[in-house]
């Protein structure tokens, strides 16, 4: 399992990784690879405003469907759509490549409602 020290984790799986106003949202190695070949996956519009922890997207595999949460309260200014059409870039990257969406932060403080590297590593460790 992959895990990015630079980046932040959420309980459901998501990372955010953040550059001045402006962060990158995804889900992470291990939530890729429990789901599977992802088949699918529905990104919000840009423009669309989103609350920390709200339903932001939804992926499908061949093994489940899942919503994606965002990490951080903020507005969409890009989504990928790469992962739109080949959704298995996520299986393949889903760090670099296979990011879902980049948003404007809203909220800056709520960073500390996030997990680092080492605590999502031992939170991921504890669910086996």
């Amino acid at each position: 399992m992959e895990v990015l020290d630079s980046y932040l984790y959420t309980h459901e799986h998501e990372w955010i990784h953040v550059e001045d106003n402006v962060a990158t949202v995804g889900i992470s190695d291990y939530a890729q690879n429990a789901l599977g070949d992802i088949t699918f996956t529905e990104l919000p519009e840009v423009g669309g405003e989103f609350e920390q922890f709200e339903q932001l997207a939804s992926i499908e595999s061949v093994k489940a469907a899942t919503d994606v949460y965002c990490p951080m309260s903020g507005k969409v200014i890009e989504v990928n759509s790469e992962v739109v059409d080949d959704p298995e870039l996520i299986n393949r990257d889903c760090y670099e490549k296979g990011w879902l969406i980049k948003l404007e932060i809203a909220a800056p403080d709520e960073k500390s409602k996030l997990m680092k590297a080492v605590e999502y590593t031992n939170y991921c460790e504890n669910l086996s």
